[in-house]
């Protein structure tokens, strides 16, 4: 196994090669110290790391039943949209790192964030894990997306936006000043508005954590007497694709969003290596900050784990073979592979924090 040093080198130099000038390296120096906050940070900023190392962390993992999986998946990364019938949805919202891998590396993962996250009131492993496995199990069971107008009160009520919140957004993004923005970024961001919408701003965004040192940026407009947002960040290949696949460079992030049992969202678009979509008070990424406790409650991951359910019934060809293998494993096996995995993230961060 690579020092993590060495792989975090070794991956900053693979970006280099795919982006070129594009490689904001301002956003890297970002990254690097938001890795050494905590071991739940670290594991959000090293995906490529994830994907080197858990099937030595958790060889049995291998064998499992392989779908078009999330791969970057974490209790962070869950949010609102609305669908194209203007209904409120909630799930998965962020796909940079699909690709094609066992289906049980999705589950351990978002269960070691959770235990990574620590959040008060939040589960015991044995719980949280069990808690995943329900919700997964009932998502293979009846695939489909978390549409909050009936029977989700619960949840609708933790993901709506109080005023202030809704304000504070609009405020934050008022402040955009206009700046130097590569041709193929404000194209793209001009082709998602609406027709005569006037741009006001497109500046560069700073945001999320395994997507930093990509470029990434959000433009301002006003239309038809309102304001409106869109951002623009720029996909690479899976690092599941490049450690596992042979460096195979299918960005798969569209088609995992737009899979059979999800309620798409009908503003993102991933085209040409670049993701677009619109930004609102509800096409959000909700962080343990909005919801602190209520994020890592029993209910809450029991849903999450519905929606992953749906988001691997992309492919549905393969949820005989991934029921027949839940049901085939041993009690006690994702809480064990997520307290492995988590320990492999505490060792990993400790050692960067203290050579840094």
């Amino acid at each position: 196994m690579q020092d993590i040093d060495d792989a975090v080198r070794a991956h900053e130099r693979w970006m280099r090669g795919l982006l070129g000038r594009d490689l904001v390296v301002g956003d890297l120096d970002a990254k690097h110290r938001g890795m050494r906050k905590s071991p739940f940070i670290f594991l959000r900023a090293t995906y490529f790391r994830w994907a080197e190392t858990i099937l030595e962390t958790c060889p049995e993992l291998g064998a499992a039943p392989k779908v078009l999986a999330i791969g970057d998946i974490h209790v962070e990364n869950f949010g609102t949209w609305r669908d194209a019938e203007g209904r409120l949805v909630w799930g998965v919202n962020d796909f940079d790192e699909a690709a094609p891998m066992p289906y049980a590396l999705d589950l351990v993962r978002l269960c070691t964030s959770a235990m990574l996250a620590k959040a008060e009131r939040a589960p015991e492993p044995k719980e949280l894990a069990a808690a995943v496995l329900r919700g997964y199990g009932a998502g293979l069971d009846a695939p489909a997306p978390v549409v909050l107008e009936q029977g989700w009160k619960w949840l609708r009520a933790e993901a709506l936006v109080a005023e202030a919140d809704r304000a504070k957004l609009w405020r934050r993004f008022e402040a955009l000043r206009d700046g130097p923005v590569r041709k193929r970024f404000r194209d793209a961001l001009r082709g998602a508005m609406p027709v005569g919408a006037a741009i006001d701003a497109v500046a560069p965004r700073v945001a999320g954590m395994g997507s930093l040192g990509r470029p990434h940026f959000v433009a301002r407009a006003t239309w038809r007497g309102g304001p409106l947002l869109r951002e623009v960040k720029a996909l690479l290949p899976s690092a599941w694709s490049r450690a596992h696949r042979g460096g195979d460079a299918t960005i798969h992030a569209g088609v995992i969003a737009e899979g059979a049992a999800r309620a798409p969202d009908p503003f993102f678009e991933v085209t040409n290596g670049l993701a677009v979509r619109r930004l609102s008070p509800n096409n959000r990424k909700i962080a343990l900050g909005d919801m602190a406790g209520p994020m890592l409650s029993g209910r809450m991951l029991e849903a999450m784990g519905r929606d992953v359910a749906g988001c691997h019934a992309s492919d549905p060809a393969r949820l005989d073979a991934v029921r027949a293998d839940v049901g085939g494993r041993k009690a006690g096996w994702l809480a064990r592979a997520a307290r492995d995995a988590a320990r492999a993230v505490i060792a990993d961060h400790k050692a960067y924090r203290e050579r840094g």
